[in-house]
């Protein structure tokens, strides 16, 4: 009975843990009110103009979420993300921010292994909102019994947050686990863009399409044998996307 105990008392103090972001921006102005923002709302926010003073930071202290600025100063948060999607060990999720329409970053953010994208200007209640959703994927499930689906060789194991192909542990980011994760719980069924998007992130936010099939095509290279002809994750044109059944891929 003690044991119990002590174990959930330590998910329930690890459930109340104040989340920590890192800030990487050369505009320092835009630093303060960012950081001011979101510790008023509960979170602990190291600011950081460029990439080594990002990376002092990281040295010292874990952090569950990076919000990187594609333009900076010496190294870019383009190869900065590269960096830290590329960690063997535990990384945090990466929000890029990029100017207004940038496509081209956007979509190289995504396919580096960012979790998720805000374009400048942008609301700062956007801004927590993304944050709260990815920290809400990233969360422990307390004492709920964790799921593990199987299908043929894939295994995705959502307690652990793994993902192994005939036993190989195969690394995705936050928000590819989670969109894998909505695609296998729903095997058999057309999703969406629109719905997808709505398991992600919340129905309040715009479903990029592009952004979308961007991260479909991480999976593929991640769980596909031959991507280039997808027998997992098949399109379905006009229509969105269904996760096979089938025991034998």
């Amino acid at each position: 009975m003690a044991v119990m105990t002590q174990a959930k008392e330590a998910v329930s103090a690890e459930s109340k843990r104040t989340p920590v972001v890192l800030l990487v921006d050369d505009d320092e102005t835009l630093r303060h009110l960012i950081a001011d923002f979101l510790e008023k709302h509960g979170m602990e926010v190291f600011p950081a103009a460029d990439g080594p003073g990002a990376d002092a930071i990281l040295a010292k202290h874990p952090v569950d979420v990076v919000v990187l600025d594609v333009m900076l100063p010496g190294e870019d948060g383009l190869s900065i993300c590269r960096r830290l999607t590329s960690r063997e060990d535990a990384r945090p999720a990466v929000i890029m921010l990029s100017a207004a329409g940038e496509d081209t970053d956007r979509i190289v953010g995504l396919e580096l292994g960012a979790d998720d994208y805000l374009p400048k200007p942008f609301n700062p209640r956007e801004l927590l909102a993304r944050l709260r959703a990815i920290l809400r994927r990233r969360s422990p499930a307390g004492g709920k019994r964790e799921e593990i689906l199987r299908f043929g060789r894939l295994e995705i194991d959502r307690g652990a947050r793994l993902v192994r192909v005939s036993g190989e542990e195969r690394p995705l980011t936050s928000y590819q686990f989670d969109l894998l994760w909505a695609l296998a719980t729903h095997a058999g069924r057309v999703m969406s863009r629109e719905a997808l998007m709505d398991k992600l992130r919340g129905e309040e936010f715009e479903a990029f399409d592009r952004s979308l099939d961007v991260q479909i095509s991480r999976l593929r290279a991640v769980i596909e044998e031959d991507p280039k002809h997808p027998r997992r994750i098949i399109t379905v044109r006009g229509a969105g996307y269904v996760f096979s059944k089938n025991q034998d891929t």
